[in-house]
């Protein structure tokens, strides 16, 4: 509980126990002053210690122009009850202090709500290291501004200690905890020459990282500024309450003016009658009390807020409000297949070197890894770094030159001398090359060189443990339709759909085949939303093409935090369905709240106009209905575990 908190929860119960003594005083005139307005002095007093902050506020708004806001109808709701009593000499003043008394309960109960899922969202902002050490000659650390660091200088990360940029590790080896990143509690081992994210903790050895990326470029630094920029982006039920309350509570005011005015003076000279008005103040003011939107204004957003809260303590991202809205109205869920139903981590499964060489089969085979590694060199994409890992040696860039990558066909590179061709066989054909046919299932990866066909290699990707849970687990959060976009053959492409379950897939596609496909999906599936998920690496133009992107495994991949609009930060393809069903409980949570503010307070306001409803009742219907859907809001904010 913050220190603004603590001192308003003083003042609750100071200002409660102060009334309850008032109100069991057996005689208030028997005190000094109290004879004064029957006690009013004690009154405002306690008025003043339980409602002076709301007092300011009005006050601030109608010098800013924002005249008609809560606070205003509070202040005038209250100090209208003091009034009439005064005016009966009734000495009944209660009524005032309770209004004004349970609303500051009911603004308590939301700033705690807002501050706990606030505190579940910056969780996220302690992964912002304070400190990088830099190692100095006599072996000592000096610690810098992790903005001082430049790329390429070694760091020493030790036990117990945040990372601070991402890098290269270059000596140690050790346990990382991600789970502010992650939402995995599980431990992450990290050796040598493997890539570290900063905002992780680094658990038991000392790590010397050399960095690949300036502080402001870091993992950390995106997901910080990620965020912060959350809450800037609102839903369409947030800005449909914004502009409803600039309409409402104006209207509310002239209603209760009109209330107040009106009927006496119909009374008096078309009727003839007494005007009664006490009696239609009366009810002026708990019609004023009564339609204080406040519970609208407050719960809609805190939500949503909740909501994103709950969401980053399972390791995603989401970018606002209108994102988490979008995803709770998606019908149909577009994968990419690599990275993210799959693991992206490929085996050569089989090699068919088929040249007129002297060389045995085994040296041909050979020969091919050999090419394909070299020619791969300078890409990070899993099937290179597959072919790397089968040729199992140092690299010798000296005997590579003049890369070309040449998207979704492969690889074109000079080694030794000679023009080699590794890719697809679309890349076969560009380059006029006869290849031979590959019948295997698999990633089939033509290697050519001076124009003459070499041989394939085969390669077999692994599909991730809880794919097809997560296909099911889809569904079952209300997906109607699942499809695979991949640029692999035909023949990987059903074998994966079968083993998964998916509706549909279409394969062989280039990055701007996928958009095209995407916009046809879209296009045949008007109703509901379309999301992407992709992992963020070579999926940008299809992940901001959809009408929501969900980029996968955030950690590292820069792509993703720009491109997505909701970033899961590991590769667990179950938190899909997570992130559903956040939303839809968001959204179910958002309706549930309109509707019973709206119903209660219709149903109140009638009651007071017709003077049925006493002050009291007002108290309920506004502040009653405002803790009501602030409890209800909290709720978006735990998710059940699957």
């Amino acid at each position: 509980m913050t220190k603004k908190q603590q001192t308003m929860l003083i003042r609750i119960i100071v200002a409660a126990v102060l009334t309850t003594a008032l109100a069991l005083l057996p005689d208030i005139t028997a005190l000094p002053l109290g004879n004064v307005g029957k006690g009013l002095l004690y009154y405002v007093v306690v008025y003043l210690i339980i409602g002076y902050d709301i007092l300011r506020k009005a006050l601030l708004g109608i010098k800013n122009r924002r005249v008609f806001d809560e606070n205003f109808l509070m202040v005038v709701a209250t100090i209208g009850a003091f009034a009439l009593a005064l005016y009966e000499n009734s000495g009944d003043y209660l009524e005032a202090i309770a209004v004004m008394l349970f609303y500051q309960v009911g603004e308590f109960f939301q700033s705690y709500a807002v501050g706990k899922s606030r505190r579940d969202i910056t969780k996220l902002m302690d992964i912002r290291p304070d400190y990088a050490n830099i190692e100095q000659e006599d072996g000592s650390l000096e610690r810098i501004d992790p903005d001082d660091v430049e790329v390429g200088q070694v760091i020493v990360v030790q036990p117990g200690e945040k990372v601070p940029i991402d890098g290269i590790v270059v000596q140690g080896t050790s346990s990382l905890n991600t789970s502010a990143l992650t939402g995995e509690s599980l431990p992450q081992e990290i050796h040598e020459g493997e890539q570290i994210i900063s905002g992780s903790i680094n658990m038991t050895g000392v790590l010397k990282v050399r960095t690949t990326k300036e502080f402001d470029e870091s993992t950390v630094s995106k997901i910080m500024e990620l965020v912060e920029d959350s809450a800037s982006h609102k839903s369409r039920s947030e800005d449909f309450i914004t502009r409803f309350a600039r309409i409402y509570t104006p209207a509310v005011c002239i209603s209760a003016l009109v209330l107040a005015v009106l009927p006496p003076l119909v009374r008096l000279i078309f009727m003839g009658a007494e005007p009664m008005w006490s009696q239609w103040i009366y009810r002026a003011l708990i019609f004023l009390v009564i339609s204080c939107p406040c519970a609208l204004v407050v719960s809609i957003p805190l939500s949503f807020f909740a909501g994103i809260g709950g969401a980053s303590r399972e390791g995603i991202l989401v970018k606002g409000a209108n994102m988490l809205e979008t995803l709770a109205k998606v019908k149909t869920v577009v994968l990419d297949k690599t990275g993210t139903l799959t693991l992206g981590v490929f085996e050569v499964t089989a090699m068919h070197g088929i040249d007129d060489s002297d060389e045995t089969d085994e040296e041909k085979k050979m020969r091919l890894v050999e090419l394909a590694a070299l020619a791969e060199c300078a890409s990070s994409h899993p099937i290179s770094k597959s072919l790397k890992r089968a040729y199992g040696k140092a690299i010798d860039h000296s005997r590579v030159s003049d890369i070309q990558e040449i998207s979704g066909h492969g690889i074109t590179a000079v080694i030794d001398g000679r023009k080699v061709s590794v890719g697809n066989e679309k890349l076969m054909e560009k380059t006029g090359v006869t290849y031979c046919h590959c019948h295997a299932s698999g990633t089939i990866v033509h290697v050519a060189c001076d124009g003459i066909y070499m041989g394939h290699i085969v390669l077999g990707d692994i599909v991730k443990p809880h794919a097809k849970e997560a296909i099911e687990a889809m569904r079952n959060a209300g997906v109607d339709q699942t499809v695979i976009l991949t640029g692999d053959n035909k023949k990987v492409a059903q074998d994966v759909m079968s083993q998964l379950g998916v509706d549909k897939v279409y394969s062989e596609l280039l990055p701007a085949d996928k958009v095209k496909k995407l916009e046809e999906i879209m296009s045949s599936h008007p109703t509901g939303a379309c999301a992407f998920v992709g992992d963020g690496i070579n999926d940008a133009p299809v992940l901001s093409r959809a009408d929501l992107g969900i980029a996968m495994g955030g950690l590292g991949s820069d792509a993703a935090i720009e491109a997505a609009d909701i970033v899961l930060m590991d590769d667990d393809p179950m938190k899909i369905s997570k992130a559903i069903r956040i939303s839809r409980k968001t959204l179910t949570i958002v309706w549930q709240n309109i509707i019973m503010a709206l119903g209660i307070k219709a149903v109140c306001l009638l009651l007071g106009a017709m003077g049925i409803a006493n002050m009291w009742l007002a108290i309920f219907a506004d502040v009653g209905v405002l803790i009501l859907a602030v409890l209800n809001a909290i709720r978006a904010m735990y998710v059940k575990r699957i």
